[in-house]
């Protein structure tokens, strides 16, 4: 049993996406011997790039499941192109207009009905509710990936979180829900961004320049966080998945580690310093090492060209170095992660990142 992980390149500019590819099973034989699975497929155009690597490098256009982590348009949009191009069997995808029982109650204005506001939902979040739109015509089999769910019921490819209770908890907190509305409006709808200044930071090895509070939206805190056990590896897909959602599924990593050790974890939305902390990576991971020391784990994020420095932070880098990770970041380019799977002519080993021993970031 073997396994290839496809984090592809997406963001040639300064914008950051996630598509994922992975492949898993006896890499070396029939199509029917392996399971196919795509994580997002980043922005419109990344979808025809997802479609072309899965016939390139994994020789087939079957693919067993389609997973959208959460609906941002750096994350659902090129899905549209995979749907329409490739076999699908299954696309996982929240449905969060249907979880609109007792909605309303949630807030203070009388006029709203749970209706109403699964139809603002709908809206809102067009292109989540385009794509199930489009796999309904395409017949494709449609799943709402909450913890728990398996591909096949095989408890290969897992879903670790949300749960459906935490999941509908973040629904009210949705960009376009009613509070939302009011705020802008009491602000005079106007948004302002501040520059910030840049600060020099020294690194000392084993102290975080990070903090456990987790300012992650309603949104990326609902992203599908999922797991692929295969010959006794685990492997973790994170999405754009904060602090509190990621506490929550550590919680069944920590349970079932018995299964598999741990050998890749995506770098949670493009490694942002927002999503990600010390405690909780203490438990995802572990607690920082010795210098020198290694916990034969990959950890890579999926960033844009020139998305540095917010893309990834060098601070969330290093603080998955401090554990022993080697610690990786696409920078617009395709990165594979693999086991017992063929090799690829042209392909190099990529680069992980140095220890940024002196660095600027935002203050």
């Amino acid at each position: 049993m073997g396994y290839e992980v496809d984090i592809i390149g997406v963001g040639q500019e300064s914008k950051s996406g996630d598509a994922i590819a992975i492949r898993w099973g006896n890499l070396f034989g029939a199509r029917n011997e392996q399971k196919v699975v795509i994580i997002d497929g980043g922005f419109r155009d990344s979808g025809s790039d997802v479609v072309g690597h899965i016939k390139n490098y994994y020789r087939t256009e079957a693919v067993d499941a389609v997973v959208s982590t959460h609906p941002d348009q750096d994350h659902v949009n090129g899905l549209d192109v995979v749907l329409d191009e490739l076999s699908v069997g299954e696309l996982w995808i929240h449905k969060p207009w249907e979880h609109n029982q007792g909605l309303a109650s949630k807030f203070a204005d009388g006029r709203v009905t749970d209706y109403s506001l699964s139809e603002r939902l709908r809206k809102s979040l067009d292109s989540a509710s385009d794509l199930v739109a489009r796999a309904r015509k395409k017949g494709i089999h449609i799943v709402e990936p909450f913890a728990g769910i398996s591909l096949y019921n095989q408890n290969e490819f897992q879903v670790l979180g949300p749960t459906s209770g935490y999941y509908e908890s973040l629904i009210p907190d949705f960009e376009g829900m009613p509070l939302k509305r009011m705020i802008e409006i009491l602000r005079g709808g106007t948004t302002v961004v501040l520059d910030k200044a840049l600060k020099e930071f020294i690194s000392i090895w084993g102290n975080d320049e990070l903090d456990d509070e987790d300012p992650t939206s309603a949104e990326n805190n609902s992203s599908v966080i999922s797991q692929l056990v295969v010959h006794g590896h685990r492997l973790v897909f994170t999405g754009d998945a904060g602090i509190t959602a990621l506490s929550h599924a550590a919680g069944q990593l920590v349970s079932d580690s018995h299964r598999a050790e741990l050998r890749f974890i995506q770098i949670p939305h493009h490694g942002s310093r927002r999503n990600v902390g010390p405690s909780v990576l203490n438990r995802l991971v572990g607690e920082p090492v010795q210098q020198g020391q290694s916990r034969n784990i990959v950890a890579i994020a999926s960033t844009a060209r020139k998305g540095e420095p917010k893309h990834p932070r060098k601070a969330v880098m290093n603080a998955f170095t401090h554990r022993g990770v080697v610690a990786l970041a696409t920078r617009g380019n395709t990165i594979r992660h693999s086991h017992n799977a063929p090799q690829r002519r042209g392909w190099i080993a990529a680069t992980p990142d140095q220890y940024h021993w002196l660095y600027e970031d935002e203050e």
